[in-house]
């Protein structure tokens, strides 16, 4: 019985969650933006695999909306690397919210991915993972107090 009970709560969050990305086209559609269902099921899919890697739990699905809020009006995202890069994103952010050690709360994680996507990696999702929040997670497990930083001086 409480197995059904489960499937049927996680079958109801990934009902709201599919709903609340398909209601961001409504936003994203001035930056000529949209997902199709086939894209949110898609990223979906990456949320789920990226959960069960990183050993998480999400209670409210608002991840993802969130992620595509914050980067929709990026200027290296395109209708063409969007789903693409949505996906890239989901992947990336449950990884280093692990490596971060939870320090960050979701929020600020969002936006310094976004800050460092537009602006110090170019669009660049491999120097993003790669190096920015590789060195921002290693600062904050070395107690830099000034985290963000991406030199190798201390604060």
């Amino acid at each position: 019985m409480k197995n059904s009970i489960d499937l049927f709560q996680n079958e109801l969050l990934e009902k709201q969650v599919f709903n609340d990305i398909i209601q961001c086209n409504e936003s994203t559609r001035e930056y000529g933006l949209k997902l199709s269902c086939e894209d949110v099921k898609e990223i979906i899919n990456t949320r789920n695999i990226a959960l069960e890697k990183s050993g998480r739990i999400e209670f409210n699905g608002q991840i993802i909306s969130k992620i595509i809020e914050a980067f929709c009006d990026s200027p290296y995202i395109s209708q063409y690397n969007y789903s693409d890069t949505i996906n890239e994103l989901v992947e990336i952010f449950y990884n280093y919210k692990n490596e971060t050690l939870d320090y960050i709360s979701d929020d600020e994680l969002i936006e310094i991915m976004e800050d460092k996507f537009d602006n110090y990696c170019q669009g660049s999702l491999e120097l993003l993972e790669g190096r920015v929040l590789y060195k921002i997670a290693d600062n904050i497990k070395n107690g830099f107090k000034d985290y963000t930083n991406l030199d190798n001086e201390k604060d």
